[in-house]
């Protein structure tokens, strides 16, 4: 028998070590943006990985107004929502989302890329968009990283 042990590394709360990472979204598809963002905020980049806690990083996202949809997704893409009360169904399409809210493009896709559960909510309160290149985490020096570069 061999006398090297090996042992399944299970992180927890104390011993998750999170960074600020920044990622640039201009240019970039919204789906692949979101599904690279979604990997970062649950950690699953990370050797350590544990599925039932938050050991992912804080991300920013920058210049979400820049973001990028493929085809006739602009005019064709709805979101809609419930005001509670009779008749109450609205929608609005992509492009109206972008005029309005720049920023609740990337919020929603990346949002529906978490688990649906009290993990998720706790995740997506790691995530920051702003549009535009000034935003407010300047004092956590996030590490600014190429999201074409994750696999």
């Amino acid at each position: 028998m061999d006398t090297l042990s090996y042992k399944t590394v299970s992180a927890n709360r104390k011993t998750v070590k999170k960074q600020w990472l920044l990622v640039d979204a201009e240019g970039q598809t919204l789906g692949r943006l979101a599904s690279k963002v979604a990997i970062l905020l649950r950690g699953k980049h990370k050797p350590d990985f544990t599925p039932h806690v938050d050991c992912g990083d804080n991300v920013v996202v920058i210049n979400a107004e820049k973001i990028h949809l493929s085809g006739n997704k602009w005019e064709a893409k709805t979101y809609q929502r419930f005001t509670g009360y009779p008749g109450g169904q609205r929608s609005r399409t992509a492009s109206e989302m972008l005029s309005k809210k720049p920023t609740s493009l990337v919020e929603k896709a990346v949002k529906g890329m978490l688990p649906k559960n009290k993990l998720g909510a706790e995740l997506f309160r790691n995530l920051r968009v702003y549009t535009g290149t000034e935003h407010g985490q300047e004092a956590q020096k996030p590490k600014a990283i190429n999201i074409n570069d994750l696999k």
